[in-house]
């Protein structure tokens, strides 16, 4: 990696685990100018395509799922270490299945997994976009089995 200062090569002087557990944070040294600066090295989701609904296939966006959560979460409490923690959970989950291709399908359903623990107002919210709640009913069925959901953890 070249340094953010001069341009020149760098080297690492520190390997540790990232604070949030999710990555390698690296301190560096430019054997230039000496500037030191620290990188964060994360897992990427490689080579993994989405079969939208309509057949189409497209690259697996963390963009795309991002703005999605990003979008529920509007007016909502959260921190951006808990956001980060997310979407790694998401992509572990992802990762786990070992599979080339992904349907938006199972996609969604990973994604309203996760957040219906993190944030309740935020997984109604994605869930009616998602599964494109035709009518009050639909909503309101999802309401109930989160409602049951959350009498039984606490019995």
């Amino acid at each position: 990696m070249n340094c953010p200062v001069c341009n020149k090569q760098t080297k690492v002087v520190d390997t540790r685990l990232s604070s949030d557990g999710m990555g390698i944070r690296r301190r560096r040294e430019c054997l230039a100018c000496l500037y030191r600066f620290s990188t964060v090295e994360e897992a990427e989701l490689m080579d993994l395509i989405v079969v939208k609904r309509n057949g189409r296939r497209e690259a697996y966006a963390r963009e795309k799922i991002l703005k999605g959560i990003l979008r529920a979460l509007e007016k909502r409490p959260y921190t951006d270490l808990r956001l980060k923690k997310l979407i790694h959970t998401i992509e572990r989950d992802i990762q786990r299945k070992k599979v080339p291709e992904l349907t938006s399908d199972e996609l969604g359903a990973i994604v309203m997994y996760r957040l219906r623990t993190f944030d309740k107002v935020a997984y109604i919210r994605f869930a009616s976009v998602y599964r494109q709640f035709e009518d009050v009913e639909t909503f309101q069925q999802e309401l109930n089995a989160l409602i049951r959901k959350r009498t039984q953890e606490h019995t």
